[in-house]
């Protein structure tokens, strides 16, 4: 689902300048060596189109790659002592939502809530509607954001960067669009993450008549595709589908650990919270029975209000992916 924030483009951008502009400032005896700087290399079908290395925790990268038709950004939040520590760490996929983009998560605080922790956090591009996936069809050119970020961009971090590159060293979360992202990564790609966290994204397909799928090819269709479309339409790619949906993939879900948040409470006045909390609250509910029939553990939260970052069970979950997975 899209973000109750309602980021525009132009929002985005003015706040992505002003994080530029801060890091060509520079920050005097703050800024890594020229060496260091030259940390990471092409590889696995990416190019380096942009970088920008000098922040010591907060490294920012753009690719060309083949599997998109423009270049999508990466940012690599570092742990505290990444650069003296020579420790090897774990490694969080933190997806945003939709009509967001890759800083969207600094600017919520991500460097706040993972201060002094020994976690690496990987935050990239998934498309403004891109819901993580290869769409059945794209009239502006490739968007295969599952294979960017499954084949290409998790082995590049794993050969540039000092990470447990197996299940028990990685973990993947999201918000909204995200969250759904995260728990079908988890699911399709089972061997990839240890733990899966969901922050108000959908967990269930076909409920309600395919709600999900139409909102999905509606909003791709109209932002990112240029009237493509993620399952197809007016017909479904209906292998897909069943492929993607959380509710339909249980087994892939057990020895995982597993974290859920969605929202009780939406604001009655904004039928567009209304609408998609609503949703996201019915079909997580939905997983979890279906959870807990399969003998599954899982920590579910649902909290007051609407279809938002919730702060401080984002800093929950960050605190137990890292008590989840293999140590500094």
């Amino acid at each position: 689902m899209l973000s109750e924030q309602h980021p525009t483009r132009r929002n985005l951008l003015k706040a992505a300048g002003g994080l530029s502009a801060a890091l060509a400032a520079g920050t005097g005896g703050a800024l890594l060596s020229a060496s260091a700087a030259s940390a990471a290399n092409d590889g696995f079908g990416l190019h380096i189109a942009g970088r920008d290395e000098r922040d010591p925790r907060m490294w920012y990268y753009r690719f060309q790659t083949a599997q998109i038709g423009w270049n999508p950004g990466v940012n690599v939040l570092l742990p505290d002592d990444y650069h003296w520590s020579g420790r090897t760490y774990p490694v969080l996929y933190l997806l945003h939502g939709g009509l967001q983009d890759f800083i969207t998560f600094d600017l919520e605080g991500i460097r706040a809530w993972t201060a002094g922790k020994r976690i690496i956090v990987v935050m990239p591009d998934g498309g403004r509607t891109g819901w993580y996936s290869n769409p059945v069809h794209s009239n502006v050119g490739p968007r295969n954001w599952e294979n960017f970020h499954i084949n290409q961009l998790i082995p590049w971090v794993d050969a540039n960067f000092r990470t447990y590159a197996e299940y028990n060293g990685r973990a993947v979360s999201g918000f909204s669009m995200g969250g759904f992202g995260a728990l079908k990564y988890a699911a399709k790609y089972y061997g990839h993450f240890a733990s899966v966290s969901s922050h108000s994204g959908p967990a269930s397909l076909r409920r309600d008549g395919g709600l999900v799928v139409h909102w999905a090819n509606v909003t791709s269709g109209a932002v990112d595709l240029g009237g493509g479309t993620v399952y197809g339409a007016p017909f479904w790619d209906e292998a897909r589908v069943s492929a993607d949906n959380p509710v339909q993939r249980i087994e892939s879900f057990r020895n995982k650990r597993i974290f859920l948040v969605a929202g009780t409470g939406p604001n009655p006045v904004d039928w567009y919270q209304a609408i998609t909390e609503r949703q996201v609250l019915d079909g997580q509910r939905e997983f979890g029975s279906l959870l807990r029939n399969a003998g599954i553990p899982y920590q579910s939260h649902e909290p007051d209000g609407g279809h938002l970052i919730r702060h401080n069970l984002m800093q929950d979950d960050i605190n137990g992916i890292i008590a989840h997975l293999r140590k500094a």
